[in-house]
């Protein structure tokens, strides 16, 4: 399932806008163009240089070979290779401060690249500085990846400062590990608070604690254009926890939100059961390894049965045991309007008596799968393949199959609208077709409706 939501495509084709702030890089203008160069006083842009003709009379490969010698770097071949593609991979390739702003300087006039990947590459305040300015021309790239470059304080404010008048076509950021602290959260929530552009926003793995909670949580209350927010892998206690928690009452566009590995106990685990019972608009939490016990699940429950928009809840690593699970999904049971798809609890045991109370429960919200670990009782071993991949049983002609594996099944075949369907396989189950471990005409291929015999067998 996808959880990104970029804007309306009406926003995201942007034509390129004539500027009188247009930058300007020193490279030879060709001998047949001579335009009037406009002058720009009181520039403070970082990228001009002077005495220019307008880059965008040289191609992109010539305007960055003149960018790299200008700053002294060794070009990047990849870059070079696929700067008319739509995505660049960046990743990991030491461009550091310099290689980024040979970078940013053709970018200010491509067109072509939508999503730049900028992970880990030591590009420091410098290169942050020439990726906004940058970003104040360039009306195409959309995503943008900065994570893992040890930005600090003073990259956060940079990045601040450009959220504060952001009006590029950036939709989707990532800031992950980049040691932002309580001061890096301040800023970027102030500027939070009035961007509506940005929908994804990627946090995790920084050193956010309980003040940065509350900065985040006041960002929340006010912000109405975040859609995505992964804050998971800080440092989010009790109070941190209930402040974000009260940001979310009120917030109407956030429908991702992942706090996994953080620290919100049973106590964050109230102020998030009260959330969905006002919050409309949250499809997708993932509260994973939170230190959540039977009674923090007990509260989630509360929640969850009145909530009419959460879709998937990741519990996953928290330590509860089948009590817990038993709360969870008599809740969903209870809530005749729910609309849960996924409950991850995979890391509890469970018996064949809850699997029977499940049976219920997927009886009347048939769209619900539920994760678990396996039943009490079993080898690992045994534990373990019944969850084997139904299709792949199939392929193999390894059946009959359990019931867990009939109600896996189902689930790959069920069209969502009532209706199975037999010829239905995923490009990746239909891979072993290529190989030779199912035929590959269909007239060959074991009827289904056989198949499918043995499993209702199977499960009685």
């Amino acid at each position: 399932m996808g959880w990104d939501f970029p804007p309306d495509e009406t926003e995201t084709t942007p034509s390129l806008q004539n500027s009188d702030d247009i930058l300007y890089c020193e490279v030879e203008a060709h001998p047949s163009v001579e335009k009037e160069k406009p002058t720009r006083e009181d520039s403070e842009t970082d990228l001009e240089i002077e005495d220019t003709e307008k880059f965008f009379t040289i191609g992109q490969k010539e305007l960055y070979l003149e960018a790299c010698r200008l700053v002294g770097v060794v070009p990047a071949s990849y870059f070079i290779r696929n700067m008319e593609e739509s995505c660049v991979n960046l990743n990991h390739h030491g461009l550091g401060p310099k290689g980024t702003k040979a970078i940013a300087i053709t970018l200010v006039s491509n067109t072509t690249i939508l999503k730049l990947e900028l992970e880990d590459n030591a590009i420091m305040e410098e290169g942050v500085l020439s990726l906004m300015e940058m970003l104040h021309e360039n009306y195409y790239l959309q995503e943008l990846n900065m994570s893992d470059n040890d930005l600090g304080l003073e990259g956060a404010r940079i990045i601040s400062d450009f959220l504060q008048e952001n009006n590029s076509s950036l939709w989707k950021l990532k800031l992950s590990g980049n040691n932002f602290k309580e001061e890096s959260a301040a800023l970027l929530c102030q500027a939070l608070s009035s961007n509506y552009r940005i929908r994804s926003l990627n946090l995790s793995h920084n050193q956010f604690s309980d003040v940065a909670g509350e900065h985040l949580g006041q960002m929340l209350a006010l912000n109405v254009g975040l859609q995505s927010l992964n804050l998971s892998w800080n440092h989010f206690h009790i109070r941190g926890a209930v402040a974000l928690c009260n940001g979310l009452r009120s917030n109407v566009t956030l429908k991702k939100l992942d706090v996994s590995m953080n620290g919100f106990g049973n106590e964050g685990a109230l102020a998030l059961g009260d959330v969905l019972r006002l919050n409309s608009c949250l499809v997708y939490i993932d509260i994973s390894s939170n230190g959540i016990t039977n009674e923090g699940a007990s509260r989630i429950s509360k929640g969850l049965e009145v909530n009419e928009s959460l879709q998937v809840l990741k519990l996953f690593l928290n330590p509860m045991s089948m009590e817990g699970a038993v709360y969870l999904i008599m809740s969903i049971k209870r809530n005749p309007k729910s609309r849960m798809e996924e409950l991850d609890i995979s890391n509890i045991l469970v018996t064949e008596q809850f699997v029977k109370v499940l049976d219920g429960v997927c009886a009347i919200h048939p769209q619900l799968d539920v994760l678990y670990k396996g039943l009490q009782g079993l080898s690992s071993k045994k534990t373990t393949s019944l969850w084997t991949n139904p299709m792949k049983l199939i392929q193999q002609n390894k059946v009959p199959i359990n019931p867990y594996q009939v109600r896996e099944l189902l689930k790959k075949l069920d069209e969502k609208n009532g209706m199975v369907d037999f010829r239905r396989l995923s490009e990746s189950e239909a891979q072993p077709a290529r190989t030779g471990l199912i035929p590959e005409s269909p007239a060959e291929t074991p009827p289904l409706r056989v198949v499918f015999y043995f499993a209702q067998q199977a499960a009685l």
